[in-house]
């Protein structure tokens, strides 16, 4: 198992793009936690196998149908200890 904290900045609150990233890290199998952050971007930890962590940075990317993705960073973190994903509190 690997984990990532991505970044996301551009158009990414407002339009969905927490509860499509909930959707789309399910789907794909992996564990973790997204949330809005004060400065308007978004940050995720996505953990799974290495396939599906890669498969969720790239749709990130893209994000849902109303968002404008600027940017995606990701950095090297430890797994969640949870299971699942979810939506967290702003933070």
């Amino acid at each position: 198992m690997i984990a990532r904290l991505l970044t996301i900045a551009g158009r990414v609150q407002g339009v969905g793009y927490r509860d499509w990233a909930v959707k789309q890290a399910l789907r794909l199998g992996l564990r973790g936690w997204v949330r809005n952050r004060p400065d308007g971007s978004v940050q995720a930890l996505v953990a799974g196998q290495g396939a599906a962590v890669q498969a969720m940075a790239e749709a990130c990317r893209r994000g849902p149908l109303l968002a404008r993705v600027a940017s995606v960073t990701e950095a090297p973190a430890e797994p969640p200890a949870e299971e699942g994903f979810a939506r967290r509190a702003d933070g």
